[in-house]
């Protein structure tokens, strides 16, 4: 799915986050900066499934009112390590920065801080809000939930394939560029139901896995935060799109322990698989989970971001609807 495109056109990161931003701001989004910001940041790093190219649904969700583009982020409750915020029926990345960034602020005095946020839509790639708080030298958890995720369907499905939340987990080091896992808690067998049956049951251990990780982030994701009751009920009422719930973790080694001494560690971990074990087969170097994102960023950056045909799509209908010149134009 993330694979770089064969084919492509190279776009800028200016055009692009000018572009992206004013086609949030003509759908009428008070925050379009920062979606727009986000949704780049994951073209940088070769996410393409989270990039620009959910532009148009995004904005659709906007203009035409499932998704609110005013918010008004509001906290439910508070102790002194957690928070409870309501998302007011929006996408998820506002509120959920805004969780991600009281979470550190919690922890740095707390060692830990939680922050629930109720009532928003998709709050995209997890890895955003765990790199907030390893960016602030704190390990960051990050996962979202689903209301009402593991309904039975017609025609009944298997279980593993009930569901995908994303999470995330961010370890930061010192030197070392930190390690961020970021990817959907099912197990995502390439085969269709043929394949996937026999696969099961030869394999059945990552099945059983991803139940279970499906499982514990859907609850912790949604249903802690508090979006069951009849109160959210209306709030899905009046935005159909903002049935989702979202957590962060924030946890600072310079509280809970010696942080030098953890994210020394943190570097001499990345430092020892990196360069003192066998890359997979195919593969010519060995990557943590992050750290080629990192480098496709610094690339993307210099280079320009390869913007291939499934991109280049949706962008050409959004630019169409709006009336917004094309980035790469």
């Amino acid at each position: 799915m993330n694979r770089p495109p064969e084919d492509f056109i190279r776009v800028t990161e200016e055009r692009l986050l000018a572009f992206v931003t004013e086609c949030f701001q003509r759908s009428g989004c008070d925050h379009a900066g920062l979606i727009a910001r986000l949704l780049v940041n994951s073209d940088l790093r070769g996410v393409r499934s989270h990039g620009t190219q959910k532009t148009n649904g995004c904005c659709k969700g906007f203009a035409t009112g499932t998704l609110n583009p005013t918010p008004a982020v509001s906290v439910v409750h508070e102790t002194e390590a957690l928070v409870v915020l309501d998302g007011d029926g929006t996408l998820g990345y506002l509120p959920m920065v805004r969780a991600a960034e009281r979470a550190v602020v919690m922890a740095r005095k707390q060692g830990v801080g939680v922050a629930l946020v109720r009532h928003i839509g998709h709050y995209g790639s997890s890895g955003h809000y765990t790199r907030i708080c390893s960016d602030a030298g704190c390990i960051g958890y990050s996962v979202q939930g689903y209301r009402n995720e593991a309904v039975p369907k017609s025609p009944r499905a298997y279980a593993v394939r009930s569901g995908n939340p994303p999470f995330s987990f961010a370890l930061p080091g010192d030197q070392e560029t930190a390690i961020v896992v970021d990817a959907g808690a099912a197990f995502d067998s390439p085969y269709p139901d043929a394949g996937f049956e026999e696969l099961a049951r030869s394999f059945p251990s990552p099945f059983f896995k991803s139940m279970g990780m499906v499982a514990a982030s859907t609850l912790i994701g949604g249903a802690l935060t508090g979006f069951t009751s009849a109160a959210s009920d209306a709030v899905q009422a009046r935005w159909s799109a903002a049935g989702m719930g979202g957590t962060v973790i924030a946890l600072d080694p310079n509280v809970a322990g010696d942080g030098p001494d953890f994210y020394a560690e943190v570097d001499r971990y990345v430092r020892d698989i990196r360069d003192g074990h066998l890359p997979l087969p195919g593969t010519d170097r060995v990557y943590l989970p992050g750290h080629l994102e990192a480098e496709r960023m610094v690339e993307y950056r210099r280079e320009g971001i390869p913007y291939g045909d499934r991109e280049q799509s949706g962008l050409r209908e959004v630019s169409e609807r709006l009336g917004v010149a094309l980035p790469w134009e």
